[in-house]
C-alpha cells in the first residue's frame, strides 16, 4: 500500500518543515509515501480552481480521505483499526488530501471516500500536516506493538 499526501501549498515555517520531514520519515519505514503539493490559488481564484488541481492529480483507484473539519473523529487505536482495513482490503494507494485556506470544492468533496477530522479546533495547514503523519505513524506503531504509542 502507498500513501500519497495531496495538499495545498508549501510548508513555509522551518520548524513546522522539519517535524513533517521527521514524521514523513518515520512513516516511510512502515509504508510507502509521496507528497503532492499543489500550487496556492491566487487571490481571484478559490476552492473550485484548487479542487480542480486536486483532482487532476488524483489516481483513479486512490481510496480518496477528505481532512475535514466536519468529517468523522476517531481515535488514534481506531485509525489503526481503519489502516489494517484498507490494507486487508488490499489497496494500493490511500491518498489523503488537506485543501486550501477556504477548503476545498464541492467536487473534491464528492469524490473522497471517507472523510476524516484530525480535531474541533481549528489547525494551520501546517499543523494538519504534522499531525495527520504523526497520527499515521502512531497507527503503525500501535498496529506492530511498538512502545510509542503510550
Amino acid at each position: 500500500m502507498k500513501f500519497r499526501f495531496i495538499w495545498i501549498g508549501k510548508t513555509k515555517d522551518k520548524s513546522w518543515k522539519s517535524l513533517q520531514d521527521e514524521y514523513f520519515g518515520r512513516l516511510s519505514h512502515f509504508v510507502k509515501c509521496e507528497v503532492v503539493e499543489i500550487r496556492d490559488s491566487a487571490p481571484h481564484e478559490g476552492p473550485d480552481i484548487e479542487g480542480k488541481r486536486i483532482v487532476e492529480n488524483l489516481n483513479q483507484n486512490s481510496l480518496v480521505v477528505l481532512l475535514d473539519v466536519k468529517g468523522r473523529q476517531i481515535s488514534s487505536p481506531e485509525l489503526a483499526e481503519q489502516i489494517e482495513k484498507w490494507q486487508v482490503r488490499g489497496l494500493k494507494e490511500v491518498s489523503f488530501i488537506i485543501g486550501g485556506a477556504f477548503g476545498v470544492s464541492r467536487a473534491v468533496g464528492e469524490i473522497a471516500d471517507f472523510s476524516l477530522s484530525l480535531s474541533f479546533l481549528t489547525l494551520t495547514h501546517d499543523m494538519a500536516r504534522v499531525v495527520l503523519l504523526e497520527q499515521l505513524y502512531r497507527g503503525y506503531t500501535i498496529i506492530k506493538g511498538f512502545p510509542y504509542q503510550k
